[in-house]
């Protein structure tokens, strides 16, 4: 713990419009054949000029609001970023550098029990790159290009260097692709490369106000190959130093089968880019009626909706943050809760068994077959002791699968609880009578045995019976026996 890590996230997040920044060609590029959503325009043909996709836009000013980024109305313009790359058609690229949408704005984690507000030093728009694709042909190596990527809108988030742990790095790409998805201007699908990040760290000495030479790392696909690759430049820079030796600045990518991190190239500068504003593009103005009916137009956030959970609903932070991870699950539960007002046993439900069930299946929220209202009804009737709780989780699968009522599955295949006193002790005392060894251990002591007493009589009713009921009559029987 001699140094302490200095962390900055730099984000790409592709944005959901229709059309791409600069041209009209579709920018739903997923599962789409290479090289057809393409024009003049995205492939950097000489002469051609772009034009400004007005809701990308909107969207990149959505998401500097909802990081409380100043956002300010006068005039904003692209620059043009120069640099050499075959996935690159024009050998530039259209972005913002001395005009963007939004700076020194933050965003608020919760992590290890507290909160911190993470910077954000700026937010803008630019168009995204083609995509390459590496290949070998027995000894021969070769690339193609799929320009399909060229020109969709990004919006890059660049954080300030507040993160202090790989885990509080993975944590923030987590809170900023919730937001996203909230404010639905992203998928946030890593997957599918709509959601990239680069993280740039240094080390210094703990207490040292200087920061150390930074490096950038690439390639990390994953939240987890996040946090794998920030340890390992750690333990890097951190063997580095202690030799005496002097970390250069550079960029690396992470190279998960090795599990370490690969040096790429040197790190350019701003001046390596050679900025200036883009002759092609004129500037376009941003009045303060535009930004208000921006602003008035977000949904609740993620934070804010969790602090409501706990309050509204009397949750945990634990259960509220798990419920708030998915805008279309924070709905699912709230209108479960209109239904049902035990919001505790509603929550424990649907984190405990739904969220199996989904992950079991690889479904998603949105397309459950179990309606809040087919939930509410199920749960109300374990509350009247109708089915108890083991009958209540099958039928709960039987509905996940089908659809289906519990009211029906449950008289379908005739799993009413049996509550009544006379029938099940009936039932308890033939299992007592063929278990007389169960039954000599529990009267010398063993009574961990009561379990396997109430295992057979469910067994007996095909796990029907009340087991509250089951353990009473258990019990005094047990004990008259005695």
């Amino acid at each position: 713990m001699k140094y302490e890590a200095v962390i900055g996230m730099e984000v790409h997040a592709q944005l959901s419009t229709k059309s791409k920044i600069f041209c009209r060609c579709g920018a739903e590029i997923v599962d789409r054949e290479p090289n057809t959503l393409v024009c003049p325009v995205c492939l950097g043909m000489p002469g051609v000029l772009p034009t400004i996709n007005r809701r990308a836009i909107e969207f990149s000013f959505m998401t500097a609001l909802a990081l409380e980024c100043q956002v300010q109305e006068g005039s904003i313009w692209f620059d043009r970023k120069s640099y050499f790359y075959p996935d690159l058609p024009k050998s530039y690229q259209i972005s913002q550098y001395s005009s963007v949408i939004g700076r020194d704005g933050y965003l608020v984690l919760e992590f290890n029990g507290t909160r911190k507000k993470i910077g954000i030093a700026d937010v803008h728009v630019e168009e995204d790159t083609a995509r390459l694709y590496h290949r070998e042909d027995g000894g021969d190596r070769y690339a193609l290009v799929d320009f399909n990527r060229s020109g969709v809108p990004l919006i890059e988030v660049v954080s300030k260097p507040d993160i202090r742990s790989p885990e509080e790095a993975k944590r923030y790409l987590q809170e900023l692709r919730k937001l996203l998805r909230y404010i639905d201007v992203s998928t946030g699908d890593l997957e599918a490369g709509s959601f990239r990040c680069e993280a740039n760290i240094s080390l210094r000495p703990r207490a040292a106000e200087t920061m150390g030479n930074r490096v950038e790392i690439k390639n990390m696909n994953t939240f987890m190959a996040v946090e794998h690759a920030l340890r390992s430049e750690i333990d890097r820079q951190t063997a580095i130093l202690e030799a005496g030796g002097t970390v250069h600045q550079q960029t690396v990518g992470w190279r998960e089968e090795w599990g370490r991190t690969e040096p790429q190239r040197a790190k350019e500068e701003a001046h390596d880019y050679r900025y200036f504003p883009e002759p092609d593009l004129p500037p376009f103005v941003v009045t303060q009626a535009w930004i208000e009916e921006l602003r008035s137009g977000l949904p609740e956030l993620p934070g804010a909706k969790r602090d409501r959970f706990m309050s509204q609903y009397e949750l945990p932070s634990y259960d509220a943050f798990l419920l708030t991870e998915d805008p279309a699950l924070a709905d699912y539960f709230e209108e479960c809760a209109r239904l049902y007002p035990r919001t505790k046993t509603l929550s424990n439900w649907i984190t405990g068994e739904l969220f199996r069930l989904l992950k079991l299946t690889g479904e998603e929220i949105g397309a459950l077959k179990v309606k809040p209202t087919q939930l509410a009804e199920l749960l109300r009737m374990g509350d009247e002791g109708r089915i108890n709780i083991s009958t209540a989780k099958a039928v709960f699968e039987e509905m996940f699968e089908t659809g289906g009522s519990a009211e029906h599955i449950i008289a379908e295949s005739d799993l009413i609880q049996i509550s009544d006193v006379d029938e099940l002790d009936a039932i308890v005392a033939q299992v007592l009578s063929e278990n007389p060894e169960a039954v000599g251990d529990y009267l010398e002591g063993k009574t961990e045995v009561l379990r396997f007493l109430v295992g057979q009589v469910m067994k007996v009713t095909r796990g029907k019976a009340n087991p509250e009921v089951v353990n009473r009559l258990l019990t005094d029987r047990l004990k008259a026996t005695n």
